[in-house]
């Protein structure tokens, strides 16, 4: 029998190794179904809104953040979608605003509680220009959150639906969707504040 080298080789499995092998790429794709649905299910947020967080409203389907620039810590401009893949705490606020200075250390409280958790609290504040040095001075000494700047109001404005006053604080996810907003000052170092911030953690 001559063999022609340039044929091509097939090599199959018997009905044996067929039936061994079908049995562990279902399971390898059943594991990989629960880590995936896991990671991307929303929590169920509406029944943490009670006590401090009584305010929260939870969207029944969960937007997008405003794609709207404002100023950083570093001077420079930036994104939402440059925090990406963070939980990210976005808090409107002015120093002439009485309930947002009231909240602010609140604020800063959750974000040390945090540190070595992939949340960021960034409080956007929309003082005008001749009063950046006063809010930035604010900060440094009532909890040390760093400063960010949108005095056009253009991230309120770009909210959807926009609210009707600050402060207002507005939960990402780490995929950038709008999970729960809260209007109004609220103390965000209680425990049924973290028992929001851990459920959105947990979505993955």
């Amino acid at each position: 029998m001559q063999i022609n080298p340039a044929a091509p080789v097939e090599v199959g499995f018997g009905a044996g190794a067929a039936s061994l092998l079908r049995p562990a790429a279902l399971a390898i794709a059943a594991v990989l179904y629960v880590m995936v649905s896991g990671c991307s299910k929303p929590q169920d947020l509406k029944g943490l809104a009670s006590g401090p967080m009584a305010k929260l409203e939870v969207p029944a389907q969960p937007g997008g953040e405003p794609d709207v620039a404002f100023t950083g810590p570093d001077g420079k401009s930036m994104k939402l979608a440059d925090l990406k893949g963070q939980v990210v705490v976005v808090n409107f606020w002015a120093t002439w605003c009485g309930p947002c200075k009231e909240e602010m250390p609140s604020l800063a409280k959750l974000a040390k509680d945090y540190t070595e958790k992939p949340i960021k609290v960034v409080a956007i504040s929309v003082d005008t220009l001749p009063e950046v040095d006063k809010a930035k001075d604010f900060l440094k000494t009532h909890g040390g959150l760093s400063f960010y700047n949108d005095p056009n109001m253009a991230m309120v404005f770009g909210l959807n639906p926009r609210p009707a006053g600050i402060p207002t604080t507005v939960i990402y996810d780490k995929q950038g969707r709008e999970r729960a907003r809260l209007s109004g000052g609220a103390d965000w170092s209680t425990d049924q504040a973290k028992k929001v911030m851990d459920s959105v953690l947990a979505e993955g």
